[in-house]
């Protein structure tokens, strides 16, 4: 369906705002879905996200800028997030022995398990999505927003 039917539209847009409106609909559109799936597990995306980059760590810890810096939201509050994932035993969080100003932080085994348990869903969304489009397509959507970011 056109954008301009989606969001009720009456008058011309411009094709610059059609491509910026359909990024910003089909985003939130991908994000509800996505959001489904993490609400059992009392999750925000932010907060999968940092589980994700944690467990990219295989058993080493990250610090806080680290965590920060791979985070897809960059305006993410990382200290809050953490602090959430601590109160549910999804990370642990040390003091780093060679810089005591440092917080170094690890994904846990009940972390480990819940990202283990939505693995094969999260896939199955990104599926569901990625079956529309042949390979070449998924290809150059992707080439194309990258040089639309670029």
């Amino acid at each position: 369906m056109k954008i301009e039917d989606e969001i009720k539209s009456t008058v011309e847009l411009s094709l610059a705002k059609k491509v910026l409106l359909n990024l910003s609909y089909t985003r939130n559109m991908v994000g509800d879905c996505f959001l489904e799936i993490l609400k059992p597990y009392d999750l925000s995306g932010e907060q999968y996200n940092v589980l994700r980059i944690l467990r990219g760590q295989k058993g080493k810890p990250a610090n806080m800028a680290c965590i920060q810096e791979r985070m897809i939201a960059k305006t993410s509050n990382t200290t809050r997030l953490v602090d959430k994932l601590l109160n549910k035993e999804f990370v642990i969080r040390k003091v780093c022995p060679e810089n005591r100003r440092k917080m170094e932080i690890t994904i846990t085994d009940k972390g480990l398990a819940i990202l283990a348990e939505l693995d094969p869903k999260v896939i199955a969304h990104e599926n569901s999505f990625a079956e529309k489009l042949s390979a070449s397509e998924l290809q150059q959507l992707n080439e194309l927003l990258e040089k639309y970011r670029s």
